[in-house]
């Protein structure tokens, strides 16, 4: 039985991408000493939670790694209808945030007395969907008809607009840059991004009058007036004291669990939106440097597996978890570093919160299993021919 369970693990390990595994390993690890010197320096609890997150997502990456990706998109209309079912029953019933300015929002659900984001999974979901739409389509190469384009364009606007129904302007803007790589990666051609670019040109103004509310246009202006002592102290006082945080630690950082501005928990959410100031408060430069350079490497690598994927569904699921990293990477560094507006996008896998860190190893899974797969065709693994023998009789 052990002998067994051993081969098991070696069998898995050699259809896995360790290095993939690897990266993601560092990632996890450098996450979880942050997350621990926000909890020794503040005496709150986020280390328990990262870390049960991040075990039940190694277990959830593991089991789905082990099924066929193919097989998974087959149950898209099921999918699609349980995220649509999710995303509804979250704004109905789920916990409700307010704060200052004028935040009111319904994003999370309260399981055994823990909350979970459902955006989070759907974007996972999102990952599976809307690559069965793209790889339909190009089976049937359609992706050049403009109504097929529209109903592509639908298929994105569903989850956004539920998360905007929700208050969550974050998960939509992750959503439409899902959107945007898949479309891309697929080969929809650009006329119609060119289109879509001047469509939300001609859309902000009014957006911005009639749609947005005060504390999204604040947090907007702040960007530009962060040196204004008023902005400082409202609109803009999470950036700008990030910022002094990543500042204070220079190059090398006051030392893990040594932070100083950490130990007085001055930049609000540092344990999750903001774990980028701890890094650079305590780290410095070079610490802030190694989550960059980790996140590209890991992102380089999914690229790596979306080139050599069987198919296009594969590649497309890639490029859709891709596109997750990506852009909560840019806009949640840049948010600390007050170059773009805070939109609540966490910082992939090193932000703490259970439900982020959970849903992104699922899409770490489909991404392993495409890589696992990547010699197979048609779901099935290619075998050399048997070589033809002649057995001297022929048949009259």
């Amino acid at each position: 039985m052990g002998n067994r369970f051993f081969k098991g693990i070696w069998g898995y390990l050699k259809r896995a991408d360790i290095i993939l595994w690897l990266l993601l390993a560092a990632i996890s690890a450098y996450s979880l000493l942050l997350v621990r010197s926000v909890d020794v320096s503040t005496g709150t609890g986020y280390f328990r939670t990262q870390l049960m997150a991040i075990g039940l997502g190694v277990i959830g990456a593991i089991v789905v790694s082990m099924i066929d990706y193919a097989e998974v998109a087959n149950f898209w209309l099921l999918i699609a209808g349980a995220s649509i079912f999710l995303m509804i029953y979250t704004y109905l019933f789920g916990v409700q945030v307010q704060g200052s300015g004028g935040v009111d929002a319904r994003a999370w659900m309260n399981i055994a007395g823990r909350t979970f984001q459902t955006s989070e999974l759907v974007k996972i979901a999102f990952m599976v969907t809307f690559a069965k739409h793209l790889d339909v389509l190009k089976k049937r190469s359609r992706l050049e008809e403009p109504l097929q384009v529209i109903l592509l364009a639908f298929h994105a606007l569903i989850p956004m607009l539920l998360c905007q129904l929700q208050g969550d302007t974050g998960a939509a803007v992750v959503f439409f840059f899902m959107f945007l790589t898949m479309s891309l990666g697929a080969g929809v051609q650009l006329r119609y991004f060119a289109i879509l670019f001047v469509m939300i040109l001609v859309a902000f103004p009014i957006l911005w009058e009639y749609v947005m509310p005060d504390y999204q246009k604040s947090r907007f202006t702040a960007v530009f007036n962060l040196e204004d002592p008023t902005v400082q102290l409202e609109g803009g006082y999470h950036q700008y004291q990030g910022r002094i945080s990543i500042g204070s630690g220079k190059l090398h950082g006051q030392g893990l669990f040594q932070g100083t501005r950490v130990a007085s928990n001055v930049v609000t959410f540092q344990h999750s939106d903001y774990i980028f100031s701890v890094a650079g408060e305590e780290l410095g430069f070079i610490g802030c440097s190694l989550i960059l350079l980790l996140l590209f490497l890991f992102m380089v690598k999914v690229l790596h597996v979306a080139s050599m994927a069987r198919d296009d569904l594969g590649k497309f699921m890639c490029f859709g978890f891709f596109g997750i990293i990506a852009l909560q990477s840019v806009v949640n560094v840049g948010m600390c570093l007050a170059l773009l507006p805070v939109m609540g996008v966490t910082l992939p896998f090193f932000s703490a919160g259970g439900s982020s860190a959970a849903c992104l190893y699922l899409g770490f899974g489909l991404v392993q299993s495409v890589h696992m797969r990547r010699k197979e065709s048609d779901g099935l693994r290619l075998r050399k021919k048997a070589p033809i023998r002649f057995t001297g009789k022929m048949k009259a």
